[in-house]
């Protein structure tokens, strides 16, 4: 009889044990499937950290380009300034006398030959040359043809000298703002 009684409470313990050992095999099922969707989640943020960091690296090239562009623009509006104000005190061209705009929009005559042509294209220019040159050229009738070259010389050079002038400070200006945009 005793040895019946230990018979039954060892079967009792081992009932006992099967079914702790279903109740924990239970469990661990269900901590290796919070452990999957752990590591899911861990992989998921890991990624995301990744995406972040790239984000914010271009970010920050983004407003590295955005400064230069910034001080390309401030520079170029600078250069715009500076040429505008070549540009207003560059000497302007007189009004063209009504007669010189009265031939222009007359119809052409035939020329007889090439040398009365160039006789009247030179005088054309002297008078414009002189009608630059002031009220009191104006006055003085110009005589058509070759006697008016040294007035057409010394003009052109004075133009040039200029003319010069303008296109070296340009050029500088230029040059500044290539410099200047094209520096980085």
């Amino acid at each position: 009889m005793a040895g019946m009684i230990m018979d039954a409470v060892l079967m009792l313990l081992l009932v006992a044990a099967v079914g702790y050992g279903v109740k924990l095999e239970r469990k661990l099922t269900a901590l290796r499937a919070g452990q999957l969707a752990f590591a899911q989640a861990v992989t998921d943020l890991n990624a995301a950290a990744g995406r972040a960091e790239t984000a914010l690296a271009t970010l920050r090239a983004s407003g590295q380009e955005t400064d230069l562009l910034h001080d390309r623009i401030i520079k170029a509006r600078e250069i715009k300034h500076q040429l505008e104000g070549l540009i207003a005190r560059a000497p302007t061209p007189a009004a063209r006398p009504v007669e010189e705009l009265q031939a222009m929009q007359a119809p052409a005559q035939p020329v007889a030959s090439e040398d009365e042509a160039r006789t009247m294209r030179m005088a054309a220019l002297a008078k414009r040359i002189q009608g630059l040159a002031g009220p009191s050229a104006a006055r003085r009738a110009p005589a058509p043809g070759r006697d008016n070259v040294a007035s057409i010389v010394q003009a052109l050079t004075a133009g040039r000298n200029a003319n010069q002038t303008a296109k070296q400070s340009l050029n500088a200006a230029r040059r500044n703002l290539d410099d200047d945009l094209f520096a980085a």
